[in-house]
């Protein structure tokens, strides 16, 4: 017993921090390893939802493309004429059963200006994760428009793989 406290009688503040700080690097290993797949599971319920509501939208394009001239969308937008924003999602929030696995918020897609700066996060711009944003300018009727939408999957969202972005043509 007596060798067994003399080992220790030298331990000072440096061993301590090395020790502390061994303990610590082991407990996140353990922790990254145990949440990975919980982690991984949100992912694939927000790719899941993104590609839900593009299909949506493109199905509507086909359908409009190869319509006559009095068709409206699902959302209620003329299908020759001009598509707003928000018509399509108050249509995606009020019809559509999806749901966001990081927030008990009723609210699955909303406006942004710039859905690259809320999908990445950049330029100090916070993130709603599992949110898809969409472009707030209306969709024009004229050929080769585009609507931007995207979310992020995972923080950190600006990092390669956490974000989704996707353009939508006329």
């Amino acid at each position: 017993m007596k060798n067994f406290l003399f080992r220790f009688k030298n331990f000072g503040l440096l061993e301590f921090l090395v020790a502390s700080s061994a303990i610590y690097v082991v407990g996140m290993l353990i922790w990254t390893a145990s949440t990975r797949s919980a982690v991984e599971e949100k992912a694939n319920i927000v790719k899941s939802n993104h590609k839900q509501i593009v299909e949506l939208i493109n199905t509507q394009i086909n359908k409009c493309d190869q319509g006559d001239e009095n068709l409206k969308t699902i959302w209620g937008d003329p299908c020759k004429g001009e598509w707003n924003s928000q018509n399509v999602i108050n249509h995606i929030n009020s019809n559509m059963k999806i749901k966001n696995p990081y927030s008990s918020s009723k609210e699955i897609i909303k406006l942004a200006q710039d859905p690259r700066l809320q999908a990445e996060g950049k330029a100090g711009q916070s993130t709603e994760m599992g949110i898809i944003f969409l472009s707030s300018v209306n969709f024009s009727s004229e050929p080769g428009s585009e609507w931007l939408i995207g979310t992020c999957i995972k923080s950190p969202c600006v990092a390669a793989g956490n974000n989704e972005l996707t353009s939508v043509y006329r």
